[in-house]
């Protein structure tokens, strides 16, 4: 999807967090629910289902009919020098959209804690290749999975008509995904050989909003941590420059509004069913527009954390602290984390002043 974002602001967070902690690598119409139909490229995998029916209204599986098919070991990593063991599936539960699935594990450690990691849009699957990344993610004894959302990355190639992508197809791409997110714990749980009933989750951008609707829906998402979520999709729509002005009058109808309100981030991050919440949220960021960030933030429960950095400098010193990004979410998965509690303001919610380029910086 060239030419559908700004780049400038995430290409800094990407280099920032690469940098430090390994963590980011050189790194309209759509109805209201969905029935199986001939898609626009050859690559169906699974036969149309007759039954088939998902619910894009809805954050949880309750009204959608997804029969998973057997999953399909695609590679298996278990190099000797490596600290972990990877394995690529492709799980599919949806018709002409199989979905490429990472585990990868802690070498010596028995079913151990999961944590889900869904970066946003438009980026794929490179980093979960990455072994720097693979080895700090399960690091201290935790699994890694990570995918992609809907009409991301793999997920776009030859199934669908050039015009539809990611935020056109709001309604469907949060909806999907967010079941998605459901399934592939039903798939995780089955296995036996990890822990997915203290199961965590990183969001970052679209991730970040999938991550706080699947945690209004699923129990079993323990903790979110989520670094500049999208949503408030009535301003966020208006302002964001993730959308190009040429396209930006047919995502702001009343109709088009209609669909995605269901969804939005602002409404359920109240309801999450998460015992631990971080927000990161890095001002100045035109994707992100800071009234929709502060919109979030405003509705999240009195036990959440909110860091609010000035702009991605201000970011920079905690990524490179101890734990880099992922230190905290970790943290709160293990037995004797301390539970959180709702907190005056002042303690739970902090700002980082903005820094301009920070030192060290990459150029």
């Amino acid at each position: 999807m060239a030419g559908r974002m700004t780049w400038a602001w995430m290409s800094t967070v990407v280099v920032v967090m690469c940098m430090l902690s390994a963590l980011f690598l050189s790194a309209e119409t759509s109805p209201q629910t969905s029935t199986a139909s001939t898609p626009a490229g050859p690559k169906a995998t699974a036969p149309v289902r007759e039954d088939f029916h998902e619910d894009w209204n809805s954050i949880t599986l309750a009204g959608s009919n997804l029969k998973p098919q057997p999953p399909v070991l695609g590679q298996k990593d278990n190099s000797p020098e490596a600290r972990y063991t990877k394995e690529l599936y492709q799980l599919q539960w949806r018709p002409y959209d199989p979905l490429d699935l990472y585990v990868i594990k802690p070498k010596g450690v028995a079913k151990p804690l999961v944590i889900l990691y869904l970066y946003s849009y438009p980026q794929d699957t490179e980093r979960f290749k990455d072994d720097l990344w693979c080895t700090t993610v399960t690091s201290d004894g935790y699994a890694a999975v990570g995918f992609v959302s809907a009409l991301t990355g793999h997920r776009v190639a030859g199934n669908r008509p050039i015009k539809e992508w990611f935020v056109s197809e709001l309604q469907e791409t949060l909806a999907t995904s967010t079941h998605d997110v459901q399934m592939i714990l039903n798939y995780l749980a089955g296995r036996g050989d990890l822990d997915t009933d203290h199961v965590g989750m990183f969001g970052q951008g679209s991730g970040g909003a999938i991550a706080i609707l699947a945690s209004a829906a699923d129990p079993r998402i323990k903790a979110v941590d989520v670094l500049t979520p999208w949503g408030d999709w009535p301003n966020w729509l208006a302002k964001s420059s993730v959308i190009q002005e040429s396209e930006r009058a047919r995502y702001v109808t009343p109709e088009f509004l209609s669909r995605v309100a269901p969804l939005d981030p602002v409404s359920w991050i109240s309801k999450t069913k998460a015992q631990y919440l971080r927000i990161q949220d890095v001002r100045q960021s035109p994707e992100m527009p800071d009234a929709s960030q502060e919109k979030i933030e405003a509705s999240a429960p009195e036990f959440a954390t909110i860091n609010q950095f000035g702009d991605t400098a201000a970011l920079y010193p905690k990524v490179a602290g101890g734990g880099g990004l992922l230190g905290w979410i970790k943290a709160q998965l293990k037995p004797d984390a301390a539970s959180a509690t709702m907190t005056d303001k002042s303690e739970r919610v902090h700002f980082y002043q903005a820094q301009g380029k920070a030192k060290g910086a990459p150029k």
